[in-house]
């Protein structure tokens, strides 16, 4: 599989026409093209830079001319959840006219779009990339061949690694802060290259404070991490037989 990652301008989509004009961001957290209807049925996470803003950008989404149905599943503070339809763009139909696929979830901010999209060929891929030019403004991130196995390997895993990422969102602002400063100071270096000295300059408090907010940081993302030993190895073991 070749995966292609790009930074995508759409000149017919309606989730980035409204973040180029109103702060707030868009996630899918599920899509599915109905070739019939030919309609992109979406579940979204929008957020706002605050209130007012989410707001805004609601109201400009369901009014826009490119929406198709939109229905407000769920809000609280500056985020919510959306249930939306809009029918085919350009740029899905020359992915899906060269055999692509969508592997990742749509992220949608500040008038861009970052595409995370699959071929199964490279000379799909080059097609599909050139003919996208013609009416459509894209960067291409990232380009690469995905064996097989290595596909297979991230979605057999995809819970022990759901489980890391809770355990990153588990941490404070200052834990997630101090364990950032630490690895890229060399804190966990032979020898080290920065101490609980620095640390706690850089944060403008005691040592024993530093320590305790890297500790607490160590703590949380390594318990999330030694808990996924169990599926990492049985899928493992799975996987050799």
């Amino acid at each position: 599989m070749i995966s292609v990652t790009m930074d995508m301008v759409q000149y017919d989509c309606p989730y980035i026409d409204v973040t180029d004009e109103v702060d707030v961001s868009f996630h899918t957290m599920h899509w599915d093209f109905n070739t019939a209807k030919q309609k992109l049925e979406t579940r979204v996470l929008v957020t706002g830079d605050d209130r007012g803003a989410l707001t805004n950008g609601l109201s400009a989404l369901k009014s826009h001319d490119g929406m198709l149905g939109f229905e407000l599943l769920s809000r609280r503070g500056n985020t919510a959840v959306i249930k939306s339809f809009i029918g085919q763009t350009n740029a899905m139909r020359t992915i899906r006219e060269h055999d692509g696929y969508i592997t990742g979830p749509f992220q949608i901010s500040d008038g861009s779009e970052l595409w995370s999209v699959g071929f199964d060929t490279a000379d799909n891929t080059d097609n599909a990339l050139s003919d996208l030019e013609d009416d459509n403004d894209f960067r291409v991130e990232s380009r690469n061949a995905t064996s097989f196995e290595d596909y297979l390997d991230v979605i057999q895993h995809l819970g022990a690694a759901k489980n890391v990422l809770d355990g990153c969102r588990d941490l404070s602002e200052r834990e997630r802060q101090t364990l950032k400063k630490a690895v890229d100071g060399g804190y966990f270096q032979t020898p080290r290259n920065a101490t609980l000295g620095t640390l706690a300059e850089e944060f403008d408090v005691s040592k024993t404070a530093a320590s305790k907010n890297l500790r607490r940081a160590e703590e949380k993302v390594l318990e999330r991490i030694v808990s996924s030993f169990p599926d990492v190895e049985d899928e493992t073991i799975l996987a050799r037989k």
